[in-house]
């Protein structure tokens, strides 16, 4: 187990009508660091610090969190998200998210992380509307 503060959440969002509104939230429980949003591999500036601790550009070195956030148009299109250890991220800090305005409940943690390309059962949907993101370290 790695025991550093090293960490990245790398978020891409897809947003395919002007109506729909998404929020982030991030709940930092380390009391050190601060995790990148990312969209289409650019950061994205939050207006607050930044520390990378380690993590390389697209997150290596640490648990990542990729997600998808989108109105359903049909059954089955909308939001996903997940937790990944797939190489080259690796477990860094304890890191879990919710869905929250829609979808309340789904809160899974790092047991339920992709660890290959073929576990698709980490992958988390949502299909409510306008539905909001919760990612929280160190819980």
């Amino acid at each position: 187990m790695l025991l550093s503060a090293k960490f990245a959440a790398l978020i891409v969002f897809v947003v395919g009508v002007q109506a729909e509104t998404h929020t982030v939230v991030f709940v930092n429980r380390c009391g050190r660091g601060t995790p990148r949003l990312k969209r289409n591999g650019v950061t994205l500036s939050t207006g607050g610090p930044y520390t990378s601790n380690g993590c390389g550009a697209d997150g290596e070195g640490c648990t990542m969190v990729e997600t998808t956030l989108v109105n359903p148009t049909t059954p089955g299109s909308g939001s996903s998200t997940d937790i990944t250890l797939i190489p080259p991220h690796e477990f860094s800090v304890t890191t879990g998210f919710g869905y929250y305005n829609g979808c309340d409940g789904t809160n899974p943690s790092c047991p339920l992380a992709f660890r290959k390309p073929s576990d698709t059962f980490a992958q988390v949907a949502c299909q409510a509307d306008n539905v909001n993101l919760a990612i929280t370290f160190c819980d």
